[in-house]
């Protein structure tokens, strides 16, 4: 199957070839952003962002009512004890090597690592929610845009409209995906995603003029890029660039990355106790005894609660 041909967009890009973002967008041909967002309104996005983005993925796995009865209680542990269940058996790190690691081990010190390993992955998929909802709202109140609006889709997260200085231009639209970090997908992943990505941009019939496709990393410190296939160098799409958190907080909020990143601090430590750390979280007994009945019910512990056969481990983690 051959691969689609790539084309570059009519939009400025920096022609200087000692340039190191040479063939990148020209930012200095858009226009500027006039004012900073009020401190106290941006801390404001925060909140709601933060709340937004544990409506969407709480970061507690444990999300525990005020004055839960004791058949509520125990309801939620049982329920939680099988969801852990369910993680180990999808969330192997390999599934040989979590055999081999898990061979004699006893199910509560299985279960109690899953758990912290479980909040983790909750946690950065909190702060993937958190990130994506103050960027968007960031760029609406930074009034550098002519419009930001979400898109909804799974390819992209919001569209922005920008004009250029030469006003005879059509105004640029910029298409964003937001990452936490760079490692969120693998290497492979890449392409398929910055494809569909562009099909999103390609396909937008209200879109008059040209579009770049932007992956804004909220995290990852550093400028831009652009993903190559490894062995001929050639660009995934010519219209299509990588924003690191340098790049990606200045461009759309008019704050750097540490200055988000000290307002966000403020904010937790205004309205909410230090979290704890997932090795600090207390498990319940419960929890972890609801995950040793599953693992006994798979045939995976003997009667010590001991995972007592790797192999049959690995044909666990290997069947759909």
């Amino acid at each position: 199957m051959a691969k689609p041909k790539t084309f570059s967009q009519e939009y400025p890009k920096i022609k200087d070839e000692k340039d190191p973002f040479y063939g990148f967008l020209d930012e200095a041909t858009l226009v500027h952003h006039k004012a900073k967002i009020d401190p106290e309104v941006l801390k404001r996005l925060i909140k709601t962002a933060i709340a937004n983005a544990n409506r969407k993925s709480s970061r507690e796995i444990l999300a525990i009512p005020p004055n839960a009865t004791p058949e509520q209680l125990k309801e939620i542990y049982e329920r939680e004890g099988k969801e852990l269940f369910k993680y180990f058996k999808k969330y192997p790190g390999d599934p040989a090597s979590t055999a081999h690691q898990t061979y004699r081990k006893h199910y509560r010190d299985v279960g109690l690592e899953q758990f912290r390993n479980r909040t983790l992955q909750k946690e950065r998929m909190n702060s993937g929610w958190r990130y994506q909802f103050l960027a968007v709202d960031a760029a609406r109140h930074s009034k550098r845009f002519i419009s930001v609006s979400d898109i909804g889709a799974a390819e992209a997260d919001f569209n922005a409209l920008i004009t250029f200085l030469d006003k005879t231009k059509e105004p640029l639209s910029l298409y964003v995906s937001i990452k936490n970090r760079s490692n969120t997908m693998g290497g492979q992943d890449w392409p398929k995603a910055i494809h569909a990505l562009e099909a999103v941009a390609k396909t937008d019939k209200n879109r008059t003029g040209p579009y770049l496709c932007v992956f804004g990393i909220a995290i990852d410190r550093g400028s831009r890029r652009i993903m190559r296939e490894q062995k001929t160098k050639r660009a995934h799409s010519e219209n299509t660039e990588i924003w690191l958190s340098d790049f990606f907080w200045p461009f759309f909020a008019n704050y750097s990355y540490e200055e988000i990143m000290t307002h966000v601090l403020d904010v937790l430590v205004a309205t909410a106790d230090a979290e704890e750390l997932p090795t600090q979280v207390d498990v319940p007994d419960e929890v972890l005894d609801a995950f040793g009945a599953a693992c006994l019910k798979a045939g995976l512990v003997d009667e010590l609660g001991n995972f007592s056969d790797a192999y049959k481990l690995v044909k666990f983690f290997c069947q759909k």
